[in-house]
C-alpha cells in the first residue's frame, strides 16, 4: 500500500488526506500545533469561541463534492446557515446592506443609487460568463507554459482583464464610489488593494451574490475538524503536537520526513501543506530548491498582514453577522498598507459578529466580535510591541463611532490580540503575510509554485502561496503515478 506523508493540518492537507485515505492509501498527517486546521481552526477565551482565521464560506457545493469523493456527506458533519443580508457596509455617511437575490439587490441599489440597478444585472451576466471561461483554467494544472496553448486558455484570455485592476473593472459598471467599493473590497480576501488586484478577480463579489455566504454552526473551523474525522474513519492517522523538522531528500526525490523529535518517517509521497515561503526556508535546505533560494523568496511580492482583535462582550449587540467599515480615504489607506508600509491612520475594518447567527459561540445575552484590520506585513519593520496599544484603541474608537454603540470597551469580558509579528512567530507565516504570495498576474497559475514540485519528485504542495489545490493536480496524479522510490533511497531507509 502506497504511504502518503502530509505535513500540516490545514484545509489543503486535510482535503488531500481524506481523498487519498478514502482511496485506500496509508495516510499519515503531522501537525505542529496542538490543534487541527492551521489558520482554519478555533480557540476559546473563557466561554467564548472564535475562528482563528477564515470566517466567510461561499460555493458550498465545492466542499460537498470533496466530501462526496470521499464517500461522505458534508451535511452529516457540518450545519450550514445562509447569511442574509450578506454583510453590512459602513460608509462615512450611510450604511448599505446588500441582500441575497439579484432582483432584491437590484431594487436596493436602484433605491439608494438611482440609475445603477440595471448595471448590477449586467455585472452578474458578464461575470457568470467570465467564471465559465475561467473555470477550465482554474481547475487544471499549469506545470508548463504549453498548458496555455490549449483552446480553453485562448477562450479565457479576454476574461483575464490584462492590465486592469479590480477597481477599474468594477468602475465600468458602477459610477457611485460607494458601489465601486462595495464590489471591490473583496480584494482584501487576497490581501491586496482594489487598485492593485487583477481585474479577473471581479468573480469574487460575483460568487458571493451568485452562491450566497454561509456560516457553519460552530465556525468555519468545523470544516477542517470534519475532514480530520473523515481521514480517521478511513484508517488514516492525524498527529497533532507533532511538527516536521525537515523533508528527507535523496538526489531529487523526497522519501520521507524527520520529525521535531528526531524520528524519521518514510513514505512514497510527501505533501507539504504549509505557507510556501516558510515551508521552503524551514523544511528544505537551499541546495535542494534552486528556484527558491532565501534571497529569491524575499524578492517575491507578498501580501499584507492583519491586526486581529478577538473579543467577548458582556451584552448582546444590534449588529449584523459580517460588517465592513470603510476608511474615509480608502485609497490612501491602501497605499499605507502596500506601498509606504506604515501603520494605517484611518484603517478599514472587517468585523464578524457571529454570535448573532450562532448561539453556540457565546453564552446567552453575550456576544463575540472577530475584528480584522489589514496592515503591512513584517517587511515594514513596524514595532508592534510599541504600536499595539494605540492601534487597538484607534480600532475600538472607529467601531464605536461608526456603529453608534458607545462604551463597547467597558463591556469587554475577554480579549485577545494577534499582530503581524505573532502571525510570523506563532503561526509560521513568512513575514506575517497572512495571504501568502500576492495574486499579481506575474505570480498566478504557471508563475505560482506548482502542486507537483518540479525540483523534487514525489513532493507535492497544497498550502498557502501554491497554485490553488485541485484534484487534477494532486489527488488523481498521486493515484496514477506509482513510481517507487529508487534503490538508493530504499537503501537509505534501511
Amino acid at each position: 500500500m502506497k504511504k502518503i506523508i502530509i505535513i500540516g493540518g490545514g484545509p489543503g492537507g486535510l482535503a488531500a488526506g481524506m481523498l487519498l485515505a478514502a482511496e485506500g492509501y496509508n495516510v499519515k498527517l503531522f501537525e505542529k500545533q496542538p490543534y487541527i486546521g492551521g489558520r482554519t481552526s478555533s480557540f476559546s477565551l473563557g466561554a467564548f469561541t472564535f475562528d482563528l482565521g477564515p470566517t466567510i464560506l461561499t460555493m458550498p457545493h465545492v466542499l460537498q463534492d470533496i466530501f462526496k469523493s470521499a464517500s461522505r456527506r458534508l451535511c452529516d458533519y457540518v450545519n450550514l446557515k445562509e447569511i442574509d443580508p450578506l454583510y453590512t457596509l459602513y460608509f462615512k455617511d450611510f450604511i448599505f446592506q446588500p441582500k441575497k437575490g439579484e432582483v432584491e439587490l437590484e431594487r436596493q441599489i436602484e433605491e439608494q443609487f438611482p440609475g445603477e440597478g440595471k448595471q448590477f444585472q449586467k455585472f452578474m451576466r458578464d461575470n457568470r460568463k467570465k467564471l465559465n471561461r475561467l473555470l477550465p483554467i482554474l481547475e487544471n494544472k499549469h506545470d508548463t507554459l504549453s498548458d496555455y496553448m490549449r483552446w480553453r486558455s485562448f477562450r479565457a484570455l479576454p476574461e483575464i482583464e490584462m492590465g486592469r485592476s479590480l477597481y477599474e473593472v468594477v468602475s465600468r459598471y458602477f459610477h457611485a464610489e460607494p458601489l465601486r467599493y462595495a464590489f471591490s473590497f473583496h480584494a482584501k480576501y487576497l490581501g491586496m488593494s482594489p487598485w492593485e488586484c487583477p481585474g479577473l478577480f471581479s468573480i469574487l463579489p460575483f460568487l458571493e451574490h451568485e452562491f450566497g455566504i454561509y456560516h457553519p454552526v460552530g465556525g468555519v473551523n468545523q470544516i477542517t475538524k470534519a475532514m480530520a474525522d473523515v481521514i480517521a474513519e478511513w484508517g488514516g492517522e492525524v498527529h497533532v503536537n507533532c511538527g516536521v523538522n525537515k523533508i528527507l531528500v535523496e538526489g531529487k526525490q523526497a522519501y520521507g520526513v524527520e520529525l521535531d523529535n528526531g524520528e524519521k518517517i518514510y513514505g512514497d509521497e510527501v505533501i507539504m501543506n504549509a505557507d510556501f515561503a516558510y515551508g521552503m526556508m524551514t523544511l528544505l535546505i537551499e541546495e535542494k530548491r534552486a528556484k527558491y533560494k532565501d534571497s529569491q523568496l524575499a524578492k517575491k511580492k507578498h501580501s499584507c498582514s492583519t491586526f486581529m482583535i478577538y473579543a467577548g462582550l458582556n451584552r448582546e449587540l444590534p449588529l449584523g453577522h459580517h460588517n465592513y467599515f470603510f476608511s474615509p480615504n480608502l485609497r490612501k489607506n491602501m497605499v499605507e498598507i502596500s506601498q509606504t508600509m506604515e501603520v494605517p491612520k484611518e484603517p478599514s475594518i472587517y468585523m464578524q459578529h457571529a454570535s448573532v447567527t450562532d448561539e453556540t459561540l457565546a453564552p446567552k445575552g453575550k456576544s463575540t466580535l472577530y475584528i480584522l484590520v489589514p496592515v503591512p506585513n513584517n517587511c515594514s519593520n513596524i514595532d508592534w510591541n510599541q504600536e499595539k496599544d494605540s492601534f487597538r484603541q484607534l480600532i475600538w474608537s472607529i467601531i464605536e463611532k461608526q456603529t453608534g454603540i458607545v462604551g463597547l470597551q467597558n463591556e469587554l469580558e475577554v480579549e485577545k490580540i494577534i499582530t503581524p509579528f505573532d502571525w510570523e512567530q506563532n503561526h509560521f507565516i513568512y513575514e506575517g503575510a497572512n495571504f501568502s504570495l500576492s495574486h499579481y498576474l506575474s505570480q498566478l497559475l504557471y508563475f505560482r509554485p506548482h502542486n507537483d514540485f518540479e525540483e523534487i519528485r514525489h513532493l507535492w504542495l497544497v498550502g498557502g502561496g501554491d497554485t490553488p489545490w485541485n484534484r487534477n493536480s494532486t489527488y488523481f496524479r498521486i493515484g496514477q503515478n506509482n513510481h517507487q522510490v529508487n534503490h538508493a533511497v530504499s537503501r537509505k531507509k534501511q
